[in-house]
């Protein structure tokens, strides 16, 4: 998402920005599924364990439900990170050939977890009605694990580029003498890795959370809705302030070690003390902020709790080491965004924590849920910001201060790289249509069967269309037979 201007202002080769276009693009679409793909398999398996603590069958169809939807979109995320996982060898040949060796072990790891991702779901799928009801939720259990271990390959890949370690320099140039451990746990793992599994188990929650909401506003006020809003809202409106913290705390470690990435962030000039924090507006090449809400001081504070805190400026380092007054206000503002969402969240939060704590049940206003159904949008676009806000502020360098993105670039010719962004696109709008194409039949199907199959539902025999009945609607009987069936056939569509 780098700006023509900037590009064309620079002696920069003509592939680098398609090339950064495409990365741009593949990563903007996949990053949507990640919240599903990490933290769903949890939410889905805490609605499990409900159903079966409580032997509660909503419950229980929640989560059966839910992991439907987990798989396909799995399914579908597994396309878009293939097509990530290539486009790093192709579009940044440079990178991955002098450095693949370093860091090339988180990438590993997230293909390990792709695997036994797929696996466990396909495990947990299979077994509603062909397993014993605890069997089936513990064999599940690993599922949880498995996706933060794909999140920790990812993480570990992406802060090694952000705080480079674990290796020294031969006279060529190239890495050598690889400490795996050090390469892995670099300075800026943690906060990036604990920020990020936290922000995806929020928006998982308030995306799923937003569904009933939007239920709930259009009338459907049964306790399937009710518990399909509660439980994932409860995970998220919990994390939010420790996600507001631990946010802070990465901001932090960012002003420690990539001290003039936290200057574009933060849009500071000039390294000085007492440092005034604004809110939005842009920066311009001659360093004069325009427009944004100025806060004196504000800034020092927040990065070392006192105004006599010095502050990194841009101009510290040469203009071809830093980012752009572009780049640096595009960082910028999704940084700033994040934040404000975040708080905003943090006030839903509190909504919801005070009406528990007084009447011990949901807000019963309307304004309450159209916000909560708004949150998980919000989320999604917070995601956005993030990494916005991690690639674009570390530029120009694709490993900071080791190689710059224009010396990483492929060979292939810029018009080739614009075909491919072209098909790419169309590729995309394909498939993410197809995946809610699928869901919203699954919603119809799901839907069709609450509100149309009350009456025959009556008339089967007892937890006949339960997840741990008989896998099938009884086939007509006569007296002496067993009611029951071996088909795969699932009534209602709640496969």
């Amino acid at each position: 998402m780098l700006n023509t201007v900037d590009f064309l202002a620079n002696s920069t080769p003509d592939q680098l920005l398609p090339a950064r276009e495409l990365m741009a693009f593949t990563l903007a679409s996949h990053i949507l599924l990640v919240p599903f793909g990490v933290a769903l398999p949890f939410i889905t398996l805490l609605m499990h364990h409900r159903g079966l603590r409580r032997n509660d069958a909503v419950a229980l169809e929640l989560a059966r439900r839910w992991s439907a939807v987990m798989a396909v979109q799995f399914a579908i995320g597994i396309i878009t990170g293939t097509v990530l996982s290539f486009e790093f060898g192709l579009l940044w040949p440079g990178m991955m050939g002098r450095w693949g060796d370093v860091f090339g072990l988180g990438f590993g790891v997230e293909a390990w977890a792709f695997f036994l991702e797929a696996v466990l779901i396909a495990i947990y799928l299979y077994g509603w009605r062909r397993l014993k009801p605890w069997t089936h939720f513990w064999l599940a259990v690993p599922l949880p694990p498995v996706a933060l271990m794909g999140a920790f390959g990812i993480i570990a890949a992406n802060s090694w580029m952000n705080t480079p370690q674990g290796f020294r320099l031969d006279a060529q140039g190239n890495p050598v003498d690889v400490d795996v451990r050090q390469a892995v746990f670099t300075p800026m793992f943690g906060p990036e890795y604990w920020h990020f599994v936290v922000a995806m188990l929020m928006t998982a929650g308030y995306v799923v959370a937003g569904v009933y909401a939007v239920g709930w506003l259009r009338g459907r006020r049964d306790r399937y809705h009710r518990l399909g809003f509660t439980v994932p809202f409860t995970v998220a409106a919990i994390l939010t302030p420790i996600q507001f913290m631990l946010g802070d705390s990465a901001a932090r470690a960012v002003f420690h070690k990539q001290p003039v990435k936290f200057a574009a962030l933060e849009i500071v000039w000039k390294t000085d003390s007492h440092v005034p924090e604004y809110m939005f507006g842009r920066l311009n090449t001659n360093g004069i902020i325009s427009g944004g809400l100025r806060i004196p001081q504000l800034d020092s504070i927040l990065a070392g709790f006192k105004p006599s805190t010095q502050v990194i400026g841009l101009t510290s380092v040469p203009a071809a080491d830093r980012p752009t007054a572009v780049q640096a206000t595009i960082a910028h503002w999704a940084f700033d965004i994040m934040a404000t969402i975040g708080s905003v969240l943090i006030l839903l939060a509190l909504w919801y924590a005070w009406s528990w704590w007084r009447h011990r049940d949901n807000p019963g206003s309307r304004w309450f849920y159209r916000c909560a159904a708004l949150a998980g949008v919000a989320c999604l676009f917070t995601v956005e910001c993030g990494w916005i806000t991690t690639e674009v502020g570390r530029q120009p360098w694709i490993v900071y201060q080791y190689m710059k993105v224009s010396e990483a670039v492929t060979s292939t010719r810029a018009g080739s790289l614009w075909a491919m962004l072209g098909i790419v696109i169309v590729v995309y709008v394909v498939v993410f249509g197809s995946f809610l194409a699928v869901v919203l039949k699954m919603r119809t199907r799901w839907r069709m069967t609450d509100e149309g199959a009350a009456a025959a539902r009556a008339e089967l025999p007892p937890e006949t269309d339960t997840p741990y009945g008989p896998r099938s609607e009884p086939e007509p009987t006569t007296a002496g037979t067993v009611p029951g069936g071996g088909s795969d056939h699932t009534p209602g569509g709640a496969s």
